[in-house]
Parts: C-alpha cells; sequence; structure tokens
C-alpha cells in the first residue's frame, strides 16, 4: 500500500493564494478524484502533490514521511507519475518513440489502448486530442509507478474509451489520483474517494456514491 495526502497546503500564484490550507488523503491501491470548476484549485493540488508547484504552506505526505521539499524529479524517480492536462507527450516524437521512453516493450499499453497500434509511426503532435491522452496514459501504464496522478485523462475520449480509460486506471496497482470538473460516469457505483473543490477549498470528502445521492 502507499498514501499520498496534502496537510493544510496553501499554494499562491503571486499575490493571489489558489488554495486555502486543504487537506486531503488518497490512499492506494485505489482511486481518489479531485472534482472542481476551473479555478477551483483541483488542478493545483495535483501538482502540489508531483511537486510541479511549490506549497506557500503547509506540507505533501508520501506514506507518513514529508516530501514537501523533495524536487519533482526526485519524486518521479521514486515511483511517482503526473499525466498533465497539456503537454503530456513528446510532439515531435513517433508515438513508439514515446512509448519507448517509458518501455522497451509496449505490448501492455498496446493491448490497452489498440487504436495506437497503427498509429506507432505517427509523429505525436499530429495526434487527435483523444489519441494524445491515450498515448499519454500508455506511458503512465508503462511506468509502473507507485503513485499515478492524471489531469482530466479522458479529455477528448469518445465515450467508450473514457469507460477502458477509468477501468484501466482502476485496475493499477497503484495509488492513482485524478482531477475532473465532474463525476464521470464510468465511475457512477464504482469505489472511489472524493474530494470536491471550490475556490481554494474543500467542500465535499466522502465515497462516490454519496455524491451520486
Amino acid at each position: 500500500m502507499t498514501t499520498v495526502a496534502l496537510r493544510h497546503a496553501r499554494v499562491r500564484y503571486g499575490p493571489l493564494e489558489a488554495l486555502h490550507g486543504i487537506g486531503l488523503t488518497a490512499p492506494g491501491p485505489g482511486l481518489t478524484v479531485l472534482l472542481g470548476r476551473n479555478g477551483s484549485g483541483r488542478t493545483t493540488a495535483l501538482r502540489a502533490l508531483a511537486g510541479t508547484v511549490t506549497l506557500s504552506g503547509g506540507a505533501v505526505l508520501w506514506d507518513g514521511a514529508d516530501v514537501t521539499r523533495v524536487p519533482a524529479y526526485e519524486r518521479a524517480r521514486r515511483g511517482m507519475c503526473l499525466v498533465p492536462e497539456r503537454r503530456a507527450v513528446f510532439g515531435s516524437l513517433t508515438v513508439r518513440e514515446n512509448l519507448e521512453l517509458a518501455a522497451r516493450d509496449a505490448t501492455v499499453a498496446l493491448d490497452a489502448y489498440p487504436q495506437l497500434r497503427p498509429l506507432l509511426q505517427r509523429r505525436a503532435g499530429t495526434l487527435s486530442g483523444g489519441e494524445q491522452r491515450m498515448l499519454a496514459l500508455s506511458r503512465a501504464l508503462l511506468a509502473r509507478a507507485r503513485v499515478v496522478l492524471v489531469d482530466e485523462p479522458a479529455q477528448g475520449m469518445s465515450p467508450a474509451v473514457a469507460a477502458r480509460t477509468y477501468e484501466l486506471l482502476g485496475a493499477l496497482d497503484a495509488c492513482v489520483v485524478v482531477a475532473e470538473q465532474r463525476l464521470p460516469p464510468a465511475l457512477r457505483g464504482r469505489p472511489a474517494i472524493v474530494y470536491e473543490l471550490r475556490r481554494g477549498a474543500v467542500v465535499f470528502a466522502g465515497e462516490a456514491g454519496e455524491l451520486d445521492g
């Protein structure tokens, strides 16, 4: 098992505070969803866990250890994988080359997303938005990370591929944290922890089923 958490986390962008001392815990294996509209702080919370934004107060914990001052590249080296909403693939490289950066054998990823097989020689920058998300998530699957952080994993995907994506994420032997604007249909009826953020504060914490009700 592995767990990541924010404790009284604050993040500032210049004079504006994006997170107002929030707390959340994401246990794994399992799925945790950060919900909120644009500007709610959900993406900032994800980046705070990854170490790509700096806390102005509070702490980031990983398995109980304070990693607030551990840089993002070191967190990645220890098994944390971030898939941002944008620029998640290397556009000048082919699909195959993107996959090879994560693992020599891409079979697992291509079995997960067979739509990528005929695109292996294409440059990633020429793919559609949904295809780029599949490629970015494929690299995360190949990384065999202990913590997987994904901003809007199903963006640009068809409903069927989005449902498949959440099946894949839910089956990972990892702590998986995703940021979404609203609860994905694929998660209704499935076990998941949900934190809803509004204007940099947590306004709901509980199971996905409670939010449905």
